[in-house]
Parts: C-alpha cells; structure tokens; sequence
C-alpha cells in the first residue's frame, strides 16, 4: 500500500512546505462515513467517522467529527463540522457576532439546498431553481488534524471567482493558478502574489445564472488554492488549507438576477458598514514625516492658497516625528509641542476643518522611566504574554515594545483612559478622528526575536530625536536590559504553533516572523496562533470604543490597516503602503472593489500618488482624478519620497481643484449610498459586472468601475497617455461633462484628448441624482449649497433615484430627509419626509436626452406655475429653473 508509507514519510517531513504535496494523494485519503444522521425541520445532523486508514498527512486524522447543518434563511445555509472530543478554537463571539437563524425557514423554499452522500461523507451545495451545483467535496475528501484542515471543491472551468482575503492581484482571481495565503503581515510595496494586512475568507463567484457566496468564519492561517485542468474536462478546483480551528462555513444563495442581493446576504453575516460622518469625505493629506509644527501648520496654509479644499489634516508619524521618540501617546516638546499644535486644531477646528493622528499599538516597553502609557498598562495588566507569563516583547518604532491584549478584560479601561488624556479637548490635542497602524501586529524583529533588545540596536533606523545629540555609544532605544526567557515550550496543547507541520505561504517565512510569536497568550487562555488575524480588527473594536467614549453620540472615522471579516461595521481602511507606480494606480482599483464590494469594508482607498518611491506631476495628476472617486479619499507619501501635496504641481492643482468640484457636487449622491449600505449591505462601489450580470464581457474588468449605482467611472490608465479605451455594455449613457447621451454597443471605445485635469465619467442611465451645487472649500460650506437635481432616463423615458440627509454627524438621528424621485411620460415628481431641514433650496432640474424643447414647464408645489428653462439642441439637455424649497413634496410637468 503506497499510502501508509507515504504517510509514514509524510510524518518524518512534517515542518516542510506543504507545496510538494500532490493533490492526488490528498485526495486518496480515507474521508468519512456519515452515521446517525438526523434530519429536523431546517437541521441536519451527523456523526462523520473515519472511513479507512488514516492519512495523518501533517497530523493525526481525528476518528470522529460531528456535522451541524442548519439552515438559517431561505438564501444561507450554515455548515459547520468539529471535533466533539476536545475544544478547538473559534472565532469568538465578541470579534464576529453570529447572525441569528429564522426558525420558520422552510427547508423546500430555500433558494439553496445541502445534499449528501453518506459513503464516503461529502456533500454539495445547490441552486434550487436550476439544481446546478455551487459548490461540491464530491471526490475530494475532507481532512481533520489538529492542525491542518482541508476542503477542496470543484467548479466550473474558467471560474469567475473574486475575494478571498486583501491582495494585489487582478479582481477576478485567475482560475488556472492562483494561490492566496491569509496571514496578516506588514507588506511593504504590497507586493502581487502574496498575502497583505488584511483577512476575509469569503469569495463571491459569478456565473450567467446568478452570484452566490462562500464564507468559511476562520481566522487560522490558510493557503486557499485555485487550480483548473486538474480533472480530463478541465474544470476549476478551489482548496482550503488551513492551520487550526474548525470548518464554519456560510453559504450564500445571492440572486438568479442581481449580484447586490449576495453582498447584502454577506452583510448580514459579518454586519453592515458603519456609518461615517459627512466632513470624512472630503480631501484628507498626510505624511509620514512632517518636520515640525510649523511644517503642518504650512500644508493647511497653502492648500488653501492653492484654492484647494483641504476637509482633514493628518498627522503620520515618521523618522520625523510628532511623538517624543516614536512613543505613542506623546509629543516631541521642542518639534511638536502641545500647546502649539492644539494652535493648530484650534485653527483648523474654526475653518471647519478636522484632525487625525496615528496611534499604533505597540507601546514602549519602559519599566522604571516613569512612560505612562507604559506603568498604566502595567498596573493593569493588559499586555500580550509569553508562555512563562511575562510580557511578549516586539520591536517596533519606539525600540522594544509590548503589545495591548485587546481580550484582556480590562483592555477597554486602558484604551479609553489613553484616548481621553491624550486626547482630550482640554487639555490635549481634540482629534476627529482616529488612524490606527501597524496592527498586524507589526514588528520589526527578525525570527528567532530572542533579543529584542540586541536587535533593537542593529535596526537601520536614526535615533530618536532629542533636544541634544545622543552619547554616539548609547544603544539607539535606550534600554538594554536583557529579555526574560520568553519560552516555556513550543507547543500549545500538543500542538507546535511556532512551527506548525503544514507551512502556509507566507510571504515572510514562518508565522512568527516580524510579528507577535504565535505562542503568545492572552488572558482568556487564547494564543496568537489563532487570533494573529483578528488582532487588528480587535483594536479598531477598542479604538472605535475609545472614540465612542470621548465624544458621545457622534459617529467616528476610525481607519485601520489590517482587517478581518466584519471590520467594517465599525472602522474604515487604507489599502497600504503602496508605491508611486503606475502600476499600483491601476492595482489600488481592485483593491478598492474588493474591499468595498466584497467585504462589506466602503470606507477604503489607497494612498494617492503613491506612499513610497517619488510620484511624477502626471503621475499624481491622475492619482488626483483616480482618488476623487475612494470613498476615502486621502493624499498620503513617505519621508524617503519627494513631498506631494497636490498644490506642489500646477497640473495636479490644477487636477485636484477639477475632480474635488466633481466630488462635491457628488457629495450627497455618495452620502445616499453610505446610508443604504449601513441600511442593507448594497455595496457603495462596485464593478461592472454587477449592474450587468449577464454580459460577460465585465467579468473581468478591473480598471472601470461605478462610483454608487450609476457613475461610471473610467480613468486613464497608462502613463503620460492622453487616451484610453473603455468599455461601454449595451445600455445608455451620458458625459457626465456635457450631459450628451452615449449609447453603448457592447464594445469597447477609444476616447482621446483626455486631459490631464478631467477623467471620463458616464452616468448610467435610469437615475436620477441630486447634485450640490458646488465652490466651496469645506464640507460644511457645501451643506448650505442648494441641489439641482439631473435626470438621466433610459431609452424608454423613465429614470428614479434617491436622497438621504440628516445631520451628518451623529449616531442616533432625532429627524433625517429621505426623499425619492421617479421620472416618467416627461413628469418629475419629487415625494418623502422632511424630517431634518434641509435649509437649502432645489435650485434647478436638468434633464437629459430630450429630444427637442418643450412648450412650457410646470411646478406643482402647493401651487402651479409656469417656470423659466433653456434648452441646448446639440446635447439634448433641458435646464429648468425652479427655486423649490427642499422641504416638502413637489412635481415637475414638462409639456
């Protein structure tokens, strides 16, 4: 028999790369029977027990697995298979919620169903109205170690599969060899290929019959591959490779028809986004590296020479730095005094403007030097602990660091107390916002980390600053006591979590390489081997409670770096430390629809411009136009590179001044989709394909997207090219320039002349879109700007759209305006609740596509009357006048 003996080798060469492992083999091993299965109304039951010799492939095969499936609505089925025997980690309640079941849910009405053969155990997930399978272990057998799991499931040739975890890699996911590894790290340059900050394990796949969604609830490190041509007809495998933890998987009928209705299932899996306020759309500018307060205090005031508008002033923390020695919860006293930067906020504050600072996790580990962040945490016992139960020790910007344990009981005293002091409006520097870094957890230990302290040393990085030169023999971080012995063993439970038999694909080799080690625990008995990837989710928890408690009842922008499924419900994200290449201009595209329309995560973009290397003016001129349309839209770059602040250029003035009008004027239109995101999970941004489903053409796209429902977004692509090729599905469009319909063939078009201060735009059509009308500089001002109100109607003449006010900044809305708009046969009419007042009027209504000028033009609005209006022949564009209060219903008649 080849198989024991390959076991038996398999066991001898367990810490080797998994790679070399062929599929085949995997795929001989014994499986389960299905015993004791019951079936009770939407619940099915069963006893999985090993149905030969075992494999022990990187482990011993567990004899006996229990299999709880339940189906929660009619659209999720949930699957879960454990280990009755012994208690194996899950991602806990407190980090992800589980949604509650429908116990009514008919087992005949759902839009899926499980089915399962009983020898060998495997089952298939269908499609009731099409009975065509969705996802199948058919011939793939599971395997269940105490550290590795596997499921592998066939799909169609050529997949159409796009998520799986934060990346670079194209939207859609290539179907021939694509292998993604979810492991949090800091990926400088963010590399292709390889795994990045953040970790959802869920995948949207797309086929002409419908969308539907798979998410496994794990945040073990995982190697998910994809391979096709495995089988003689050539069809695509998906395989699970995970580390630890149970199989939790959720799976997500979506719609025969729109692909929205999976994105709003996921979101009832992993929550809603949060809501963000108004002011956190606007321009955002950041450095890693500003000098000295009176460096920032310059940016504020030349954006605002340049005619910039400039909504949120950041602080990074950089070789040059706000923080006294990179120590968080601090200020340089000579560079970055409080009394002069809370100058700044003040100043800021009193033009309508805001401010963020970074906070990282880590905290300098400085005992006996009177650091408070530091004795507080320690009175209180909140640090991340090694095996022996002293402090787990990293290496990080301020030297060697412990790291918050966002389970310990006590971790929201302690993050609360740090937000008020530092924070505080009184007496410290009165933040809007909050920008957290580095919570992979970050450290820049190299494997084995057994003296931070001698690395801390060798670390390529200048010393800290200070009033006078440092003694040129002082080691650079101060402290060179020597670590306690940080291990008691190197096993958790049996188990080797530093070096686990399956090695996942990590970029940086071995899970606890330049992060917290694996075997640390926190106080709830939990090891880092499983909770690595929720720990920056669990920090943006605390950090958007800490918000939440120093400015009560307002909404918070709290943005992060590494993320898990469900960190959106509270906190927003930036897609990393990216470089100033075309390249990643065109990668920030894909990763902002995966963020935004896979992951239930809206409030993303990439740094714009690029963070790292030197930006070039047309390069930054079109990152400018490009990041108008982020939901979150943020100048932010290196202090190795060359400053870029978008009034540095005057092409790239020129540009920011440009799209920021177009992005104001859009400001209510993208708030309206903020709203029904929180509402229902309909994704804010999204790719072609999901407006046209059954044109598979879109599939692929990743350069072209729809900033909300109906604005289509098409930039240029290439450098210095004035030019660029896009795709138009059959339907029409309008220039959102000049309003003149497009209609779409299916095909792809060639614009040129393309200016380096203008980006395509087309609005779909069927829509109608409240505008501001804009030339202002902050959002506040913008707020106070009447509408006009644009109808794009579809060939057949009509269109329909929506508007969502309130009072943009608070949790608990007291009164909002919701107001909805249908056009049709040449009428508008304008209906809602006024809830909130609104204070601004309907300045004019413009219709587009009319094919000559009417007679007359009525307002119905208590009263009628006959209003004024101009008509352009060459357009087709139709302006009315109309002066409407923006308080209660009204109708449009054009005759």
């Amino acid at each position: 028999m080849l198989l024991p003996i390959f076991s038996a080798f398999l066991g001898f060469a367990s810490l080797a790369s998994a790679e070399w492992v062929d599929s085949k083999v995997l795929d001989s091993c014994p499986g389960y029977n299905a015993v004791n299965v019951k079936s009770r109304g939407p619940k099915v039951t069963a006893d999985l027990v090993l149905a030969g010799t075992a494999c022990n492939v990187f482990g011993n095969d567990t004899k006996k697995l229990a299999l709880k499936v339940t189906y929660e609505t009619q659209t999720r089925i949930h699957v879960k298979i454990t280990d009755p025997s012994s208690k194996r980690y899950e991602v806990p309640d407190s980090v992800l919620p589980r949604p509650k079941a429908d116990p009514h849910v008919s087992v005949a009405e759902a839009d899926i169903k499980f089915n399962y053969t009983t020898k060998p155990f495997s089952f298939n997930i269908l499609r009731s109205h099409t009975n065509e399978v969705l996802f199948s272990t058919a011939s793939h057998p599971i395997i269940f170690e105490p550290q590795y799991l596997r499921v592998k499931t066939n799909l169609p040739a050529n997949a159409n599969i796009y998520g799986l975890g934060e990346h670079t890699d194209p939207f859609r996911l290539d179907p021939s060899n694509t292998t993604r590894t979810l492991w949090s790290r800091d990926a400088y340059g963010v590399p292709q290929g390889s795994n990045l900050y953040g970790n959802h394990p869920v995948y949207f796949e797309h086929r002409s019959t419908g969308t539907h969604a798979v998410f496994l609830l794990s945040s073990n490190g995982m190697d998910i591959k994809i391979r096709n041509n495995e089988t003689q007809d050539g069809e695509t495998t998906l395989e699970y490779n995970v580390i630890g933890g149970v199989l939790d998987f959720y799976f997500l009928a979506g719609s025969p028809s729109d692909p929205n209705e999976v994105a709003k299932q996921y979101a009832q899996v992993v929550g809603t986004p949060a809501e963000v306020p108004y002011w956190s759309f606007g321009l955002h500018q950041c450095r890693f590296g500003y000098q000295n307060y009176i460096d920032v205090a310059n940016v504020i005031t030349n954006y605002s020479v340049a005619n910039i508008p400039l909504e949120t002033m950041w602080t990074d923390i950089g070789r040059s730095h706000y923080m006294y020695k990179r120590r968080i919860f601090t200020t340089d006293p000579d560079y970055f005094p409080v009394s002069r930067m809370r100058e700044i906020v003040d100043y800021l504050h009193s033009h309508d403007q805001k401010f963020v600072l970074m906070t990282d996790p880590a905290v300098a580990y400085l005992p006996g030097e009177g650091y408070g962040p530091y004795d507080r945490g320690t009175k209180l016992d909140v640090w991340l602990k090694a095996p022996n139960g002293s402090a787990s020790l990293g290496l990080v910007w301020p030297g060697v660091t412990v790291f918050p344990d966002w389970f310990h009981p006590k971790i929201g005293e302690y993050w609360n107390n740090e937000f008020q002091m530092f924070y505080s409006p009184d007496t410290g520097l009165d933040i809007d916002g909050a920008w957290i870094d580095m919570n992979e957890p970050s450290s820049f230990c190299t494997y084995p980390c057994d003296d931070p302290f001698a690395q801390a040393v060798q670390q390529d990085l200048p010393p800290a600053r200070t009033s006078s030169p440092p003694d040129p023999k002082a080691p650079i971080f101060g402290n060179t006591t020597t670590q306690l012995q940080r291990r008691a063993a190197p096993s958790h439970k049996g188990e080797n979590v530093l070096q686990p038999p399956y090695s996942i694909d990590n970029a940086v080799d071995g899970l606890s390489n330049k992060t917290a080690y694996t075997d640390s625990v926190h106080e709830n008995g939990l090891v880092e081997y499983d909770t690595h990837n929720i720990y920056g989710t669990m920090m943006s928890i605390a950090t958007h409670d800490a918000m939440l408690a120093r400015r009560p009842g307002l909404r918070t922008l709290v943005i992060t770096r590494s993320t898990f499924a469900g960190a959106g419900s509270k906190v927003g994200k930036w897609l990393g430390d990216n470089l100033s290449l075309w390249e990643h201009y065109r990668f920030s595209i894909a990763g902002m629809l995966g963020m935004a329309t896979i992951y239930q995560v809206p409030m993303v973009g990439s740094d714009i411009c690029g963070y790292a290397e030197n930006t070039t003016e047309t390069l930054c001129a079109r990152w400018a136009m490009l990041g108008a349309f982020y939901p979150f839209m943020r100048n932010h770059n290196a202090d190795t590179s060359i400053s870029q602040e978008f009034y540095r250029w005057p092409l790239v003035a020129a540009a920011a001044r440009s799209v920021l009008n177009i992005r104001y004027r859009l400001l209510d239109y993208l708030y309206t989709a903020f709203h029904t995101a929180h509402t229902d999970g309909t994704p804010v941004v999204k790719p072609l394909w999901f407006n046209y489903p059954t044109d598979s053409n879109t599939y692929p796209i990743d350069l072209q997207f729809f900033f909300g429902d109906s604005i289509l977004v098409s930039p240029v692509t290439d450098e210095n090219s004035t030019s660029v090729s896009i795709y138009l599905p059959k339907d029409r469009f309008y220039d959102f320039a000049t309003f003149a319909p497009v209609d779409g063939t299916g095909a792809s078009v060639n614009l040129d002349n393309v200016t380096f201060t203008s980006i395509p735009l087309h609005i779909k059509s069927g829509v109608v879109l409240p505008l501001r009308s804009n030339g202002t500089m902050t959002t506040t001002e913008l707020r106070q700007t009447d509408f006009e109100i644009v109808v794009a109607p579809t060939v057949d003449g009509t269109a329909s759209g929506s508007l969502y006010v309130d009072d943009g900044v608070s949790i608990t809305q007291h009164a909002s305006t919701s107001v909805t708009f249908a056009y049709a046969k040449h009428t508008l009419s304008v209906k809602g609740s006024f809830g909130f007042h609104v204070g601004v009027k309907v300045a004019t209504a413009v219709i587009l596509g009319m094919d000559k000028a009417p007679g007359k033009v009525l307002v119905h609005a208590g009263t009628s009357r006959s209003v004024a209006f101009s008509y352009e022949a060459s357009t087709k564009v139709l302006s009315i006048k109309l002066d409407v209060p923006f308080d209660h219903d009204f109708q449009v008649q054009i005759e």
